[in-house]
């Protein structure tokens, strides 16, 4: 879960995780008590110096030990308890990437601007890899070593999208799920702006450029 100021959304967080599940907190630069809440709650807390998604995913990502890797953000606009709905594929090998599908559960879940720039993005990967995906969503789940043998490099809002270029190259089974996506805790640092929208469109342009190639 990579973590950025969430004091106010990792206590429901981390209780919601379903059992067996272990949480593992990547702090990137939070100035609130997020490290020490999630310490407190029983997740293992890594600290990113590096801003950016990216760095604090992949920080984690290295900081794992289990076969199978999920991600979540750590804001409270994804229910922890529905991280089975894209591990499980994974887990019984029908699967290699499973992407959740956001569902937004009320209508100021998921801002205008973000949505809008979500489906020509979702759009351009459909045309580029004939995946057919319609949301790069932040809960995800794979297996480590795969996800390890990418070699991934972005350590910004690319992050995502650099996972799903490359595995889509590689011929791996990619499935998307419906998973409920409700309002986040305080303010978010990409798509709640339309700044940090611009920042990770800027950020996918680049890879989407390289994948054309």
């Amino acid at each position: 879960m990579p973590c950025l100021n969430e004091a106010g959304a990792l206590p429901w967080l981390l209780a919601r995780l379903p059992e067996g599940y272990r949480a593992i907190v990547v702090d990137n630069g939070s100035t609130d008590d997020s490290a020490r809440i999630a310490e407190a709650a029983g997740a293992t807390v890594v600290t990113e110096a590096r801003r950016g998604f990216g760095a604090a995913a992949h920080a984690g990502l290295l900081r794992a030990t289990a076969p199978i890797v999920a991600f979540c953000d750590a804001d409270a606009s994804m229910d922890p308890q529905d991280l089975p709905l894209v591990v499980d594929p994974v887990l019984a090998g029908v699967a290699d990437l499973v992407l959740g599908r956001r569902r937004p559960t009320t209508a100021g879940s998921w801002p205008v601007h973000a949505r809008i720039a979500n489906s020509t993005l979702s759009w351009r990967l459909r045309r580029i890899t004939g995946v057919n995906i319609y949301d790069l969503g932040p809960m995800r789940a794979a297996r480590r070593d795969d996800l390890l043998s990418l070699d991934l490099q972005d350590r910004r809002s690319g992050y995502p999208l650099e996972v799903f270029l490359k595995a889509a190259e590689r011929g791996w089974r990619i499935r998307e799920v419906d998973t409920p996506y409700a309002p986040r805790v305080g303010r978010s640092k990409v798509t709640g702006t339309v700044r940090g929208t611009l920042t990770a469109i800027t950020d996918m342009s680049r890879l989407l450029k390289e994948a054309r190639r």
